[in-house]
């Protein structure tokens, strides 16, 4: 998948300007593509140059003139075109793994450290999901929502995060348990 994709894809809920887009990225598009600011403002001005985009300017009196972009029909083909492509498999590529897959060798201190920071990091995830799912479901309840929600591409995705995060929370809370009490056997075992 390419950023353009994923752009495409966030500006199907209407017009949003570079600066909201990035804020939409944070919240509804991060957990599954990572893109700073300044690429996604690289990226609407290629997906317009291609007329995938179009954007327009809309002047503000007490703020600097902004840009806001909406897909075209040409961009709808495009993400059509995506869809119907085979989907590559997902892959890990994460340092803390690195790290944990070392720790036996180089010492786990500040490991355990670093994977107490992410199932903090992780945890306040989940709650901005579970947040974001309930915003956007309003008043149904989840089973209604998924069947006559009127847009559930997002509360999909942001389904897909939630779980990714539980289970990152999940498996950093129990390797730094575990290499815990490795470290506590390693403690008793030199004093015996």
């Amino acid at each position: 998948m390419a950023l353009r994709h994923a752009v495409l894809a966030a500006l199907l809920d209407g017009e949003y300007s570079g600066y909201q887009l990035a804020k939409a990225f944070d919240v509804g598009v991060a957990n599954f593509w990572h893109a700073l600011p300044q690429q996604l403002y690289a990226e609407l001005a290629k997906l317009e140059k291609d007329g995938l985009v179009a954007g327009r300017q809309v002047v503000q009196e007490t703020r600097p003139n902004k840009r806001l972009f909406h897909v075209t029909d040409a961009g709808i083909a495009e993400l059509e075109q995506f869809a119907a492509a085979s989907a590559k498999p997902g892959f890990i590529r994460d340092d803390l793994v690195v790290k944990v897959q070392a720790s036996d060798r180089i010492g786990s201190g500040p490991v355990i450290d670093q994977l107490d920071e992410r199932a903090a990091a992780a945890s306040a995830k989940i709650e901005l999901f579970g947040n974001l799912l309930r915003q956007l479901r309003g008043e149904m309840d989840e089973d209604e929502f998924l069947l006559r929600g009127e847009r559930i591409g997002p509360y999909l995705t942001c389904l897909r995060g939630l779980a990714f995060e539980e289970e990152n929370r999940d498996w950093c809370l129990r390797i730094a348990a575990l290499l815990r009490r490795r470290q506590a056997v390693a403690v008793e075992s030199d004093g015996a």
